[in-house]
């Protein structure tokens, strides 16, 4: 039996950058963490002995005769992709509720690619992980949705990822922020992270939307970029506090970065 786990993520700021459409023509930058919350998944062969192929556990349980009759979208597409037809059984398991806005379906990806490929006896780099998890959920799954999540929950860490234009379009650098401890209590003194209870499914809330729309939230979003460097020099150790910006600083550094989804209409959290 493999067991894979998979962080959840914390995006700070350079969302909309990370979206093919914005990026291959501009680059972007993102800043984000993962935190000590996780997705578990757990898969083997499904011995040939029950009366059904594969046995599928999440919210639900599937039992079903052939592994396309699977009705988890991400489950049976990454099968497909991965060529798998042999029975399995599948189990996950999460810290947090899905759909919250931490990066789960990715993490969810993320996991199920690593422990489908150690189950067919490979072992992906991160980096391989993040681009099939891209690959997965854009090209098989046909999901409206960016490239950071799979980034963060694949390496893991405080980090600032790089999108790079054409014509390394689709390369990305990812800069782990090295922080010293005092500095990481500092930076988490400052954080509040609350469950509303909410949830939504980006992927499903961003289909058919004009990529117009998109490059517009990601003209917003790449004005972070100009708190990128401010938020590394609060986080790291280049001499910046974030008990020594005023207020009227923090709000212009957020106030900087136009939530993506708030700029797609009605329906979008805001």
């Amino acid at each position: 039996m493999i067991i894979s786990r998979t962080p959840f993520r914390i995006s700070f700021f350079g969302g909309g950058t990370d979206y093919p459409v914005w990026f291959r023509e501009h680059g972007g930058s993102v800043l984000g963490t993962t935190i000590n919350k996780y997705c578990y998944i757990t898969c083997r062969y499904l011995p040939p002995f029950f009366p059904y192929k594969s046995r599928i556990v999440y919210q639900k349980v599937e039992t079903v005769s052939s592994n396309a009759q699977i009705e988890h979208r991400a489950v049976r597409g990454t099968l497909r992709y991965l060529d798998i037809s042999e029975g399995v059984e599948l189990h996950h398991d999460g810290d947090l509720p899905g759909r919250s806005g931490l990066g789960s379906s990715s993490s969810f990806t993320v996991g199920l690619l690593h422990a489908l490929s150690a189950l067919k006896q490979t072992m992906p780099t991160k980096q391989q992980l993040a681009r099939t998890a891209m690959h997965v959920e854009q090209e098989v799954l046909r999901e409206n949705v960016g490239c950071q999540d799979q980034v963060l929950t694949a390496y893991g860490g405080f980090l600032r990822i790089n999108f790079l234009p054409k014509p390394a379009d689709g390369d990305f650098q990812v800069v782990p922020l090295i922080v010293s401890r005092e500095r990481l209590q500092e930076f988490q003194s400052h954080l509040l992270l609350y469950y509303t209870g909410i949830s939504r499914i980006v992927g499903m809330r961003l289909r058919g939307v004009n990529p117009h729309t998109i490059i517009n939230a990601g003209i917003t979003a790449h004005m972070a970029g100009l708190a990128l460097k401010d938020l590394e020099g609060i986080a790291g150790d280049s001499g910046g506090s974030i008990t020594k910006m005023s207020k009227g600083a923090q709000r212009e550094t957020l106030s900087r970065y136009d939530n993506f989804e708030a700029s797609i209409g009605d329906g979008c959290s805001k």
